[in-house]
Order: structure tokens, then C-alpha cells, then sequence
């Protein structure tokens, strides 16, 4: 089996928390302003 590069093993870990990161963000942040415009309707 071919040794693996410590260096690509970090890259990819490091791509891939950063890819979960910025979906949790944008997850949030549509989940709140979706609320915050239910809110908004329902007060008119």
C-alpha cells in the first residue's frame, strides 16, 4: 500500500471543515431570515 502524504491528508481535512463551516453558516442564516419574514407577515 502506498504511503499517504501527511501534508494532503491536512488540505483535504482543513477543505472539508471549511466547507461544513460555511454550510452551517448559510444554513443559519436562510433559516433566520426565512423566520424573520414569517414574523414580519405576521405582524401586517
Amino acid at each position: 500500500m502506498a504511503s499517504v502524504d501527511p501534508v494532503l491528508v491536512v488540505l483535504i481535512s482543513g477543505i472539508l471543515l471549511f466547507v461544513l463551516a460555511v454550510y452551517l453558516m448559510l444554513r443559519r442564516t436562510l433559516l433566520a431570515f426565512s423566520e424573520g419574514m414569517r414574523e414580519g407577515n405576521r405582524r401586517d
